[in-house]
């Protein structure tokens, strides 16, 4: 990619689901390395929809994806997964941890599953722990965490494979104000170390502590908020 080239650059992106209304509806939207963009809007908007289709999860009905200069919205299943596992960490609201694993083999998993040798996933996972400040829990099991704890282990298992993009949704919305304060600092620093981040997100105060972008999602159309990267080369940009 060149230097000025986003990491992700979304383009006329549609989904539909049957005979209903678009889940989104020819959503552009680009973001560059090291920005922080927070998607807001009501439930029901299509902001886990867009995150599910930037993350491989899903395709669009119509449109394109593009990912650190790989196009991922024709890829199949098995594609997916590995560009998944080399480009994508995920951060889910319940944390989506395995509670018969300890917190360390947590956090090793995404290395397993990539391939990456023994000895270098320990060290890269000791390290994670350490900076995450978790390390005392590494042989604990999930359920005897906090939920600020839990999430920070998820966090680092989501960062584990050094993705390009680190993806959240709704990462405090099963934790309490003191909890949540101390994800939205984590993601902040994470942010400022240069991770390019996309959250979904209610909370109007994760977005302003975290996102240097902010966009909102009414009815699968972004409604406010600029696309990104000149807006598209000249594309509109929505009322900020």
């Amino acid at each position: 990619m060149t230097a000025t080239a986003p990491v992700i650059d979304i383009r006329d992106v549609t989904r539909t689901y049957g005979e209903g209304p678009p889940a989104l509806a020819g959503v552009t939207l680009s973001v560059r390395a090291g920005e922080a963009v927070a998607v807001l809007g009501p439930s029901g908007s299509g902001k886990s929809t867009l995150l599910n289709l930037v993350a491989g999860l899903d395709r669009p009905s119509a449109g394109s994806i593009t990912v650190d200069g790989q196009r991922v919205d024709g890829l199949s299943e098995a594609r997916s997964a590995e560009y998944r596992r080399a480009k994508v960490g995920m951060v889910f609201q319940f944390f989506n941890l395995l509670d018969d694993l300890t917190v360390a083999d947590n956090v090793l998993l995404p290395a397993q599953l990539a391939g990456l040798p023994r000895a270098e996933a320990r060290e890269r996972a000791t390290r994670l722990l350490e900076y995450l400040r978790i390390d005392r829990h590494a042989d604990a099991y999930p359920g005897r965490l906090s939920g600020g704890e839990r999430q920070r282990v998820a966090v680092a298992r989501a960062l584990m494979n050094r993705p390009a993009l680190l993806l959240a949704d709704e990462p405090t919305g099963a934790l309490d104000t003191a909890s949540g304060d101390d994800v939205r600092e984590l993601l902040a620093e994470l942010n400022a170390r240069g991770q390019t981040i996309i959250l979904v997100t209610h909370d109007l105060g994760l977005a302003e502590s975290c996102a240097t972008r902010t966009v909102e999602l009414v009815d699968g159309r972004i409604v406010r908020g600029t696309a990104g990267i000149g807006d598209i080369e000249g594309a509109a940009a929505v009322s900020p």
